[in-house]
This record gives structure tokens, sequence and C-alpha cells, in this order.
């Protein structure tokens, strides 16, 4: 197959979540078609405490997966299945939410900066009311492949023999930070099935057919067996994420996804009877 192209180039849409988090929010509703399975993806960057410090308090999820992956300051998470930490710079936390789940998510001051990622993933119809679970890895224990000013670090899946720590995951996804360095050049395989996107948050690159793109660009791929990227007198760096698209029905209402308007409405009637959790 040959180099996959962009099909989309967008930005985010500022704007705010949990209790006044400001954050830039990537990936909507109105692209889920075309990044099947990943349903919306938040980038939140900030050195003003006040933009961030209020954080997610006690909320419930269903029927989706989250990856929280930080990259500068610190998140303090407690669960309803009795799961509590803190996710430090460089960590990655993936939680299936399943059958239903209840967590909280409170940035912690730590030199002011708060910056990192929040991405969901759709469950598969089958596996929606799986039973809830996570896991949580330290940035020493994600592999990193440096070449040159090169540096990859593999979350999920596998690149070039070496894999993520992520996994029994339900979509076996492909999920990569990338820098850049000058006057580089990377080629990435991407299984031809998988929908792909990736997100710059640093500099500015050249992709595919010498369409320039930079920091704020989310970019949508079409098919292909792989992806190219180069750079000349900036480095990019930039998260590369891929999966198998479910092509499956999505009913979705705030942190519930499910595939019909009833499982909708269930979900939220066991909410206000307090019998969410199962």
């Amino acid at each position: 197959m040959p180099e996959r192209k962009i099909n989309k180039v967008t930005r985010g849409i500022e704007t705010s979540d949990g209790a006044g988090v400001r954050l830039t929010r990537i990936i909507s509703q109105s692209v889920i078609k075309e990044t099947d399975p990943f349903l919306m993806l938040d980038f939140f960057g900030s050195d003003n405490p006040d933009e961030y410090i209020a954080g997610f308090p006690w909320h419930p999820h269903r029927g989706i997966e989250t990856v929280t992956y930080m990259l500068a300051g610190e998140v303090q998470h407690e669960d309803s299945l009795g799961n509590k930490g803190v996710i430090k710079a460089g960590d990655v936390q993936w939680m299936t939410a399943g059958s239903g789940i209840i967590h909280q998510e409170m940035p912690q001051l730590r030199d002011g900066l708060m910056k990192g990622f929040q991405l969901w993933v759709n469950l598969p119809a089958e596996h929606k009311m799986t039973k809830p679970s996570y896991q949580e890895y330290s940035s020493d224990t994600i592999p990193i492949i440096k070449t040159g000013d090169t540096i990859i670090k593999i979350i999920a899946g596998d690149y070039e023999g070496t894999k993520g720590p992520v996994k029994g995951v339900f979509i076996q996804p492909l999920f990569l930070d990338i820098n850049l360095g000058i006057n580089s050049k990377i080629s990435i395989p991407i299984d031809n099935e998988y929908n792909s996107f990736a997100y710059i948050f640093e500099g500015k690159g050249v992709v595919e057919d010498s369409t320039t793109v930079q920091n704020g660009n989310l970019l949508i791929f079409s098919k292909g067996s792989f992806v190219s990227f180069e750079t000349e007198s900036s480095s990019i760096r930039f998260i590369l994420v891929a999966g198998k698209p479910l092509n499956e029905p999505v009913a979705w209402q705030g942190p519930i996804v499910m595939n019909t308007q009833d499982e909708l409405n269930i979900a939220f009637k066991e909410i206000r009877e307090d019998n969410f959790i199962k």
C-alpha cells in the first residue's frame, strides 16, 4: 500500500471542562467517523494554576477507555475501584471504564506548569460492559528509541520490534510520542486497516506531499501502509495514534458512550438511582 496522505488538517477548539480546566479539544464528535475508534482528544497546557487547579472532580464513565499522558506537572487520581496515585510528567494511565467507574483527576501544583493529553477510546459493543480496570506506567518504563536527535517514545503498540508497556486493551492501538530533530526524516509503518491521526504540539515540519504542518495542527490521514515526516530548520514533536475502526453506532452523552439511546438512558437512570457501579 502507498504512503498515507493527509485527508484533513484542523485545529482544536479552546474550551473548558471539569471544574473549569482550560483546554484545547482536538478531536470531538465532528470527526469521530474519521478517527474511529478514537472519540476525543484534549490537550491541556498552562502555567497559570487558576486555569487548571480545580481539576476534574468525581464523575462517571461507561463504555470507553480514557488515556492520560502527562508531559509536565502532576495529576492525583482516585477511583471507585479503590485505586489512587499520582500521574507524573512522562507517565501514562490507561483506564478501562467498561461497565462503569467513578473517578476524579486533580492537578497538583509542581513548578506551575501543567501539560498533557487525555484521549478517549471507544470500546466495542461486546465489551462495553466489561469489568473496569486500569493500568499505569511511569516514564522510566516507557521504551525510548533514539536516533541522532530524534526521540521516539512507544506508549502502546509496536515500533521496529519494540513494544510499548500498555497491554490487554481491546483495540491494539499504536501510540507514539515522536520528537523529530532538525534536518531529519522518519517513516512509521501503520497497519493498513487502521485509522490514524497525528497532533503537532511543538515546532513544524513537512508531511508526505510537501504539506507544511506546525504546532496546533491535527492531521487525519488516509489509509496506507506508512506515514512520513521530515524537518528542515525546525524540529517537530507530535503524537501519532492509530487503531482499527469499530464501525459501530455511537450514542454519546457527556461521560457515557454506548451504542444506543436506550443504553444511555439506562446508564443515567442508574447514576440517578445510585446503582451505576456493578
